[in-house]
């Protein structure tokens, strides 16, 4: 799990999912994570997978839940879905793979 930064909605914010966000993504979207990733990196990701990223990983980048949905609640129909699709993609990506830093710094 690594976080990724990015600006969403109102400011810069960090993302992360954590092992147990992940668990909780996967109940509330009845799909694996792997899945998931599999998916967004094709460009088939669903409209509730890509929400449930961004506002799960706005709370373990340190946002609280609330605070968290708010967020998706006010600025997920003022984005453009490409751009949403992105961030997610990015977070689910730093997620599942790491970031090219880590690699980086692993080598």
């Amino acid at each position: 799990m690594s976080p990724h930064v990015q600006f969403f909605g109102d400011a810069e914010h960090t993302f992360a999912l954590t092992p147990t966000l992940l668990v909780e993504f996967e109940r509330l979207v009845g799909a694996g994570a792997w899945g998931t990733a599999r998916r967004m990196f094709a460009g088939d990701a669903t409209v509730t997978e890509v929400r449930e990223t961004i506002r799960l990983g706005l709370i373990g980048g340190g946002e609280a839940p609330k605070r968290a949905h708010e967020l998706v609640e006010t600025y997920v129909g003022a984005t453009p879905f490409a751009e949403l699709y992105a961030l997610a993609s990015d977070v689910m990506t730093a997620a599942m793979l790491g970031t090219p830093d880590e690699a980086a710094n692993a080598a």
